[in-house]
């Protein structure tokens, strides 16, 4: 039974194992790519891309004829009511028609538009990958030391407490032993909070499990190089996905007016139709020229002459078609302000890691500096039992251990 349970557990231990493996740390640019695939957001732009596309050709289709066909059979009886036809091809198309030419153009700018959508939500969905990445890998490496120091804390308490007990120390220097290890379980509690909820959220931007997110510090590409002379709030404008997105939706509404109020104007459709006749029911008898074949192909030509709801329905358009103008300005101006305010921050970004890198020195050094007094004291307290079989002063030995 002993062999069987044995057996058992070395079985189960070796089903864990590879499970155990397989959480390997997770490279930067693998957390980006991951990111980009598994992007609701980025899904639901590329879908609103497909539709806009579909919409764009349907506007253009519009010129390509529509041929229908049908049948109609029944019985009949007296006069005629209708053509005797046993089947009929219709078909209908577009050949001037001053709006579908703005239509076409208005569902051109939309699908553009969508386009710079998706492209927007791309960037934006690589910066909070990144952000979070970075940050997290921040977290981890602020821990570490804070778990370091959290030691040494704890062993410097424990020294206390026995100097205490020896009447060397006074019993507030345990008190602050004991803050300052407070202190740093704390601060430990907040990194672990904070990271728990980037790897969350890494996890939900990557579809990797929370529990086995692990950066690399790296893998992380450093801040780039950036001229704080240079203009690139001009640039950004010229290159936003953003606001190209906002001014090609400005310029689909303005065409979308315009072609509403072009339906004001003169249209002609190219226009044909075959039919073969029947004879079973005797319809020839009442025509004097009966032909089984017959077909017709023109045009309609169609003439505007009152519509007023037609009027006021172009002008509300181009009244939001104004209000999206004046939205784009307003992107370009945010556009232009981000910009500036980026190229500052990585400027200060570039300070802070100097800051942090001289924060993350000096915390090792204190680190190291506790851990050096404490071994220096457990030195002390060593030498000072090796000498306890010896009759000595009890005045001698304070004024040793002091």
């Amino acid at each position: 039974m002993f062999a069987n349970t044995r057996v058992s557990l070395l079985l189960y231990v070796s089903l864990l194992l590879p499970v155990a493996s397989s959480a390997e740390p997770v490279p930067f640019k693998r957390a980006i790519e991951l990111a980009i695939r598994n992007s609701t957001a980025m899904s639901a732009a590329s879908a609103d891309v497909n539709r806009l596309q579909a919409l764009y050709q349907e506007s253009r289709d519009q010129y390509i004829p529509q041929v229908y066909f049908g049948s109609g059979l029944a019985y009949s009886f007296g006069f005629p009511l209708g053509e005797p036809s046993i089947f009929k091809v219709s078909s209908t198309s577009l050949l001037l028609n001053y709006a579908q030419r703005e239509f076409i153009k208005a569902a051109r700018s939309d699908m553009r538009a969508s386009t710079a959508n998706k492209e927007e939500k791309k960037g934006q969905m690589i910066l909070e990958t990144a952000l979070s990445y970075a940050e997290l890998d921040k977290n981890q490496a602020s821990i570490n030391i804070l778990r370091q120091q959290q030691d040494a804390a704890l062993r410097f308490e424990h020294i206390e407490q026995q100097r205490i007990g020896a009447g060397v120390d006074p019993a507030i220097e345990l008190t602050r032993a004991k803050l300052n290890t407070a202190r740093i379980r704390l601060k430990i509690a907040e990194l672990l909070a904070g990271a728990d909820t980037l790897r969350l959220r890494l996890s939900q931007l990557t579809g990797l499990p929370a529990k086995e997110f692990e950066t690399i510090s790296e893998s992380i590409p450093r801040l780039p190089e950036v001229s704080q002379e240079e203009d690139l709030a001009s640039r950004a404008t010229a290159f936003s996905p953003a606001l190209k997105g906002a001014q090609e939706l400005a310029a689909a509404k303005l065409f979308q007016a315009r072609g509403e109020h072009k339906q004001l104007y003169p249209a002609i459709d190219l226009v044909g139709q075959y039919a073969r006749f029947s004879k079973y029911n005797n319809y020839d008898q009442y025509y004097k020229t009966f032909k089984r074949n017959n077909g017709a192909l023109g045009v309609e030509i169609r003439f505007p002459f009152l519509n007023k709801s037609q009027k006021d329905h172009s002008e509300a358009l181009y009244a939001e078609a104004q209000r999206a103008r004046k939205d784009a300005d307003a992107a370009k101006e945010q556009v232009s302000t981000e910009t500036l305010k980026m190229q500052r921050t990585v400027a200060q970004l570039s300070a802070a890691r100097d800051v942090a890198k001289l924060e993350y020195q000096l915390s090792q050094n204190n680190t190291q500096a506790m851990q050096t007094k404490i071994e220096a004291i457990l030195g002390r307290k060593t030498k000072l039992e090796s000498l306890s079989w010896i009759s000595v002063s009890p005045l001698l030995i304070a004024d040793f251990q002091n």
